[in-house]
């Protein structure tokens, strides 16, 4: 059953991320086995200054965290509170850490002011742990960027 509005608004608000290290605006889609979400790069990005100043482009590195906070942070949280345990996460008890890259590969470049869509496919969720195929497409649905990523459930307190 595909989550509603208001439950996407709240796994949103769940994820610990904040300016200027929050790399997603919105989730567009998220169920038991997948999550939809997007992110706009600013222009005024911190990164874009050195990298590069005659023609920024959005570090891999910042793509791969970017396909993290949807597709392992975003969706694990979404997990969780399928389990019952969004009180423990509001408490702030409870959040979902990034902590593999298991293989990623690079099809394309973000530029500053691109919209890019990232996927996230459930592969596991057990024990707290997620692996998850997670990929990053432009609006128009050219791929940028592919692989496994994995997380998993911490306590924070």
């Amino acid at each position: 059953m595909a989550a509603d509005r208001e439950t996407m608004a709240r796994v949103l608000a769940a994820v610990p991320q904040r300016e200027p290290f929050r790399f997603i605006d919105e989730i567009l889609e998220l169920d038991a086995d997948h999550i939809v979400g997007a992110y706009r790069f600013r222009e005024d990005e911190f990164f874009y200054r050195g990298h590069f100043p005659y023609r920024p482009i959005t570090p891999g590195v910042i793509l791969v965290e970017a396909m993290a906070q949807t597709g392992v942070v975003a969706y694990g949280l979404y997990l969780v509170m399928e389990q019952g345990r969004e009180e423990e996460m509001k408490k702030g008890n409870v959040t979902t850490l990034f902590t593999l890259i298991e293989v990623v590969e690079f099809a394309g470049m973000v530029s500053p002011g691109e919209r890019v869509v990232i996927r996230g496919e459930k592969v596991y969720f057990r024990k707290g742990n997620l692996k998850a195929k997670v990929s990053m497409e432009r609006e128009n649905g050219e791929l940028i960027a592919s692989g496994v990523l994995a997380g998993m459930g911490v306590s924070l307190k």
